[in-house]
């Protein structure tokens, strides 16, 4: 999980074919149906921070939380002479602290996926129902094993770009619906230097089943699971689904009990 060191400073040239204004159009519309037009909302490995300042921009008072003070310290950067009261807090999410509780919750682009055991979701699934609002919203996405084994498999993918090359090797372990990639960085340096950088991102994915059940011990009712950026159910081809859950309306918060 401690990834994301030299990959921060190319991480938005790689990220730059993801739609962010849509997800973001998406995530706010399903805000909206569930009476959620203000308020403090929370996004969970928020990385450089594209997604929040957007929603942030939108009038949503925000928090971003990433483990990568790297990624973190490039969010703050492009906050820094705007007026969006954005608070970046560097914290594992399987361990995440407040100061009291929000309206929702978001997580994209793949990052629950990271969460590699049953024990680690239901850690994440229990600190965000503790900190949401009654009623509160969870979203999130997630890869399915269809990507992961069907659409990048054990591949190789190569990225030309004037930062560097950039070399992804993919394999898929079936039985673990385990997905790993092998990333190798050549970042360009002065004089027709090149710099190496190596490191693994390790992703699993999971069946619908088990996270609804897995949600629904953590006190969250699932409200559906949909194919990416629509209000269908998921495909045999889905690539990346969406998950959205409300909080139960628990009493003994946790956070509660520590004060």
């Amino acid at each position: 999980m401690d990834k994301y060191t030299d990959f921060a400073t190319v991480y938005d040239i790689l990220m730059e074919h993801i739609p962010y204004d849509e997800w973001a159009d998406y995530i706010e519309n399903i805000l909206k149906q569930h009476g959620i037009d203000k308020g403090l909302i929370l996004e969970l490995g928020c990385g450089t921070g594209t997604m929040t300042r957007i929603m942030a921009d939108r009038g949503y008072d925000m928090i971003g939380i990433d483990m990568s003070e790297d990624m973190l310290s490039l969010a703050r950067q492009r906050s820094e002479g705007k007026e969006d009261g954005i608070l970046y807090l560097c914290q594992d999410m399987r361990e995440f602290e407040l100061y009291g509780t929000i309206a929702a919750v978001f997580c994209v682009c793949d990052t629950i996926n990271y969460m590699l055991s049953s024990e680690d979701l239901s850690k994440v699934f229990g600190l965000v129902a503790n900190y949401l609002d009654p009623g509160g919203l969870f979203i999130f996405d997630m890869d399915t094993v269809y990507l992961y084994e069907e659409v990048l498999g054990d591949s190789t993918n190569i990225m030309n770009h004037e930062a560097g090359d950039f070399v992804w090797e993919n394999s898929f372990y079936p039985d673990e619906m385990i997905n790993e990639v092998n990333l190798t960085l050549f970042l360009k340096q002065e004089n027709s230097l090149y710099r190496k950088h190596e490191e693994t991102h390790v992703r699993r994915a999971y069946s619908v089943d088990t996270l609804k059940r897995l949600l629904d011990e953590a006190g969250l009712d699932m409200l559906g699971a949909y194919h990416e950026l629509t209000d269908e159910e998921p495909r045999n081809v889905s690539e990346r689904i969406y998950i959205v859950a409300r909080e139960r309306h628990q009493v003994n918060k946790l956070y509660l009990d520590n004060n």
